[in-house]
């Protein structure tokens, strides 16, 4: 169920290997991938495998986000089915469109295919602690911190802890 959905600004549409090179500004960026689970890609054949990776994993789902109107990557994102009726959701933009409110858009949008389209009854992410502008935009967005795991992830930085997000379909209906 690759399919596109649109927002007020923008257009997310399934993901795709040709996105390689507008992806790699986002990829290659060494502090935008700090808190990423895989270190900076140094190559574009890197970005292209890794997206290649994505396309194979029935259980994921990727999108490219678009601004309307212009096809070429400013982002992208997923879900991931952890188990069954809850979606594992993540997120990456291109640092010369943060701070317009894009990622918010996006993934405002996401969930709402997910919890109210597609009644998946809960949706979580997992991020690093340090990570305060992921951790924001969850806030923001309703989710609540649910665990801390200590020592849980050994990436390109050493050995992180993680924040366990979750967020309940009806919590989602009922905001605002």
């Amino acid at each position: 169920m690759n399919e596109y959905f649109v927002s007020q600004r923008l257009t997310m549409r399934p993901q795709s290997v040709h996105d390689a090179e507008a992806l790699f500004e986002a990829y290659s960026d060494v502090d935008l991938m700090r808190y990423w689970s895989s270190g900076p890609h140094t190559t574009l054949a890197e970005t292209r495998a890794y997206l290649g990776e994505r396309d194979g994993d029935p259980k994921w789902r990727g999108w490219t986000i678009a601004l309307k109107g212009d096809d070429r990557a400013i982002g992208t994102m997923g879900a991931g089915e952890v188990r069954p009726g809850v979606a594992e959701i993540g997120y990456l933009l291109v640092r010369r469109h943060w701070g317009q409110g894009y990622a918010r858009e996006a993934v405002t949008r996401l969930l709402d295919l997910l919890l109210l389209e597609e009644g998946w009854r809960r949706a979580c992410a997992d991020t690093d602690p340090d990570n305060e502008a992921s951790n924001a935009l969850l806030r923001a967005l309703g989710f609540r911190r649910e665990g801390h795991l200590r020592g849980e992830w050994e990436t390109h930085i050493g050995v992180r802890d993680s924040y366990i997000w979750g967020l309940l379909r009806d919590e989602w209906v009922g905001r605002g």
